[in-house]
Order: structure tokens, then C-alpha cells, then sequence
């Protein structure tokens, strides 16, 4: 028997959202506990599948620790994630002969910012130098050079929106076991690109950078690499190995193959590094252009994007819409749980005078005064549409006033799809204007049936004006922060040990 060490360690956070998480924002699964993402479109549900299927292997289920993206996790917070899954790791080592870590690679701690690179790092001292580690990342990972030193090879999202959480995981169980089986000694080579990048282009299945990927792809099939992609980091994770890359596991006989193809792809991606820039919008110039439509439209709030590790509480464009006379059936989500408790302790029916927003970020998002009919009272749990992974938004209400009506979260939760919407009993379709906390949903969720979403252009701490955000621990020059950022391709190639 060939037996696996599987272990778990996922978050994504915006350094730009003044509340930091914690420990207790992660949901933990033990040993077989993980075995719970069966058949789920998460890269580890995928690498399940692939490993169950194959004869001769074992599992040894470790650890699993999963976060939805938030601000940057507190020093205490991170110390007693890494010490529990570091020694949940070293109490099972006996027998090992392959690991597979599922991570997400933009994670970030106040005493650490580079989470997955420490946890690799003791890993790596832990098993040994001849044990092989592969890896599965988020296509917004930061790939450190730490990281790198301590893997034998990884693969990545190929798709965003994401759709292919589970086909990632299953390729980085193929890549493991092929290294297993021909006892294989993979090499890394990659491209590091100062530039970061948002907006339509990134759309994998129109944008510029979806045909970047499927030249990726293409190395992955043609036998130039055994795994490719094209990771662009997370801007909202401010850290100092920050940026875009190009980056391949090969054999060491496809260097100079994958060194020519990774550069190629370097290049070409420099070349539109400028339309893969968000195209935005002010409020009121939104509202006005909605006038003229026949709608329904979405108003898309990407700084506050939930799902990016922002902290929900932004009222900006319900203001924008309020100054500006809108007239239309407005749905909005929105994080504030003094509102959403007021909410619950006054019960369906009742008329009360709440602010809304600024409770996490009062800076950007000065409190809002409403008077408004509690709707309806759930307690903010659903599973998102795509993934089916359970979501909590807390205590949660729905607040009728004038022409809006708003769904108050206690806490914040992904919004990129409508199953929030759904548990509260709301219908988006039934609006003229649904307010969307999210960059880019999956095209059924909105854009399949609106006439048009508009990119709003509002503060945030995920906006997609990202020289806006005040980056300042990233190398620099950075492109679009510095305009003239130059880039030359230079290959790195790293052989472990």
C-alpha cells in the first residue's frame, strides 16, 4: 500500500480590511471528518476522487481548515491554526509516503506573511527530503519562493469565476501519484511578472487571460510540462512576494521547452497586461445610464466583495442611489449585525430606526440612518449553488423602506452567488436593481437575465482601483500602481535539494 498524508489549509484576505479574523472564523475538519467534501467541486472533494479510485492507496487524513475570505488573520489566531495542524501532521507521520496539501496561496497573518510557506517549510523538516509534496493553489495564490523550495510540484485554478476547484484537485492527485509510480523528480520553472491584474479580461471563458491559460493548458498536453498555469495573485494580499507568474512542474529534460513556452506566455500576457484593468463606473453616472434602461440591472460593489476579504459593511452605493432620486426596486446585501440583532429582537412587522453599514470600517462607510419594516428573520445559513459548501451569514434580516429592501447580515459571508438571497426568501429576478458584493459571479447568478451590470466605482477594501488601495509592503514597481513598470521575462528554475 501506498499510503497519502492529506491535509487542508485554506483562506484568502484583504489587508486592507481594518478587522482582522481569527481562529475561529476557520471551520476545522479532523481525520476522516474531511472525508465530508466528497463528491463536493472543492479541490479536495476532487483529489478524493482520484485517490479512492486507485488501487494500493491509503489516506491518512490529517487536517482540514477552511475560511471564507476576510482581513488578515490575527497573530494568535494564526499561531493556533499552524501549532494544531503542524501537530496534527507530526503525530501521523509513521508509514507516510506522498503528501497532498490542499491550499488556497493568499492567505496572510500578522506574524506571518507567508502562512503557506511556513506550514510547507515545517512540513518539508518534518517528512524529510525524499517524500514528495504536491500542492493544489487558487489561481489568485502568491507562489513564495518558500513555498516552492519545499514542493515537488503543484496545480492551480485554470478557470474564474471558479468552476474547477474539484478538476484541480484531481489533477494535483494525478501529478502526486505520477510522481509516485515512476519516482519522478519534477523541477519548477517559472516567470515572475510585476503586474496585477482585475476586470472583465479575467474572465477565463472570454477574457485575454482565459486564452493566456489554454496556451498553459496546452504545455500540460503536449508533454512540455507536466501541470501549467498562470497564477495572478491576489491583489488585496498585500505581501512582499505579490504579483503575477507564469509557472510550470516539468521533467528535468523539458526545461529548455518549458523555459521558452513559460516566457512565451510571459510576454504575451505583459502585452495586455492593460486590459486586464477594471473598466468603472461612478454611482451616479450608473444610475443615470439605468434610467434609459428597461433593466433589471446589477450594480456591482467589487470593493466590498465578501468573497475577496472585504469586510461587507459598505453602504456607499445604497447612499449613491439614494442621492441620486433612483426610483426602481433596489435589493442590496449588507454586513451589520447591531442592525440585524435590532432586527431580531423586534420581530417581523415592527417598524425601527437602525443605521446601516460602517460598523466594521466606519472610515469609508459613515452609518446610514433608515427607518425601516423587519420582512423577514433567518439565521443567515445556506449552501452556496455551485460548491454546496455551507455558509453562515449569522442572525440575518430582511428591512423594507421606501424602494429598498435589504438583506442584513450579522457577519460576512460569500455573496458571489444567491443562496443568501434564497434562504431569505428573496427572489432577485422580482427587482429592478440588485446590488452585487461580488467581481465576477458565474453568468447564470445575474448576468444571464439583466440588461446590463454595471462595475460601480466606490471605496472599498477589495476596489478594483488598485492604486487606490495604499499597497505598501509589495516589490515595487508594480504595474498598474507605477504606469511604467518595465518587464523583461526571466527564467527561474528551481530543482529541490
Amino acid at each position: 500500500m501506498t499510503r497519502i498524508l492529506v491535509a487542508e489549509c485554506m483562506q484568502e484576505i484583504s489587508s486592507f480590511n481594518p478587522r482582522p479574523s481569527g481562529y475561529g472564523d476557520f471551520r476545522i475538519q479532523r481525520g476522516n471528518e474531511m472525508l465530508q467534501q466528497r463528491g463536493m467541486n472543492t479541490p479536495l472533494g476532487g483529489a478524493l476522487s482520484v485517490f479512492e479510485a486507485t488501487p494500493g492507496i491509503e489516506l491518512a487524513l490529517i487536517y482540514g481548515a477552511r475560511a471564507s475570505s476576510a482581513g488578515i488573520l490575527g497573530a494568535e489566531g494564526w499561531t493556533r491554526l499552524s501549532g494544531e495542524c503542524l501537530s496534527a501532521i507530526e503525530g501521523k507521520l509513521d508509514g507516510i509516503d506522498a503528501v497532498y496539501f490542499s491550499m488556497h496561496g493568499a492567505m496572510g497573518a500578522q506574524n506571518d506573511l507567508d502562512p503557506e510557506g511556513h506550514l510547507l517549510t515545517e512540513l518539508r523538516r518534518m517528512v524529510g527530503p525524499n517524500i514528495p509534496i504536491v500542492i493544489s493553489l487558487d489561481l489568485h495564490a502568491i507562489l513564495t519562493e518558500r513555498m516552492i523550495a519545499n514542493i515537488d510540484g503543484l496545480t492551480m485554478f485554470h478557470t474564474y469565476p471558479h468552476v474547477d476547484l474539484a478538476d484541480t484537485g484531481e489533477r494535483a492527485a494525478r501529478l502526486l501519484l505520477d510522481v509516485i509510480e515512476r519516482q519522478l523528480k519534477p523541477v519548477i520553472v517559472r516567470v515572475p511578472i510585476p503586474a496585477l491584474t482585475r476586470g472583465d479580461e479575467n474572465i477565463t471563458k472570454t477574457g485575454c487571460y482565459g486564452d493566456l491559460i489554454r496556451k498553459a493548458q496546452l504545455m500540460e498536453r503536449n508533454g512540455t510540462a507536466l501541470a501549467a498555469g498562470i497564477l495572478i495573485g491576489n491583489p488585496f494580499t498585500d505581501v512582499p512576494e505579490l504579483g503575477s507568474q507564469v509557472v510550470a512542474t516539468v521533467l528535468p529534460e523539458k526545461i529548455d521547452d518549458a523555459s521558452h513556452a513559460v516566457v512565451d506566455i510571459s510576454e504575451r500576457f505583459w502585452a495586455q497586461r492593460h486590459l486586464m484593468q477594471a473598466k468603472l463606473i461612478p454611482v451616479d453616472e450608473a444610475v443615470e445610464e439605468a434610467g434609459y434602461l428597461k433593466g433589471p440591472v446589477a450594480f456591482t460593489d467589487a470593493a466590498d466583495a465578501t468573497s475577496s476579504g472585504a469586510s461587507g459593511d459598505s453602504n456607499l452605493i445604497l447612499a449613491g442611489l439614494i442621492k441620486s432620486g433612483y426610483r426602481g426596486k433596489v435589493l442590496a446585501p449588507i454586513v451589520d449585525a447591531p442592525a440585524a440583532a435590532a432586527a431580531h429582537k423586534a420581530g417581523i412587522g415592527a417598524t425601527i430606526e437602525v443605521t446601516l453599514g460602517g460598523t466594521i470600517d466606519p472610515v469609508r462607510f459613515p452609518p446610514l440612518a433608515v427607518k425601516a419594516v423587519v420582512k423577514t428573520l433567518t439565521d443567515g445559513s445556506a449552501r452556496l449553488e455551485t460548491m454546496r459548501l455551507p455558509i453562515d451569514g449569522g442572525p440575518t434580516a430582511v428591512l423594507a423602506f421606501d424602494n429598498f429592501t435589504v438583506m442584513v447580515l450579522s457577519k460576512s459571508a460569500r455573496l458571489f452567488d444567491r443562496s443568501l438571497f434564497f434562504a431569505s426568501g428573496l427572489q432577485p429576478k422580482d427587482f429592478d436593481l440588485v446590488v452585487i458584493k461580488s467581481p465576477h459571479c458565474e453568468y447564470e447568478m445575474f448576468d444571464a437575465w439583466v440588461e446590463k451590470n454595471f462595475n460601480v466605482d466606490v471605496e472599498g477594501a477589495t476596489s478594483a482601483n488598485l492604486p487606490t488601495l495604499g499597497h505598501t509592503i509589495c516589490r515595487r514597481p508594480m504595474y498598474p500602481l507605477e504606469p511604467d513598470t518595465a518587464f523583461q521575462p526571466a527564467v527561474e528554475v528551481h530543482r529541490r535539494g
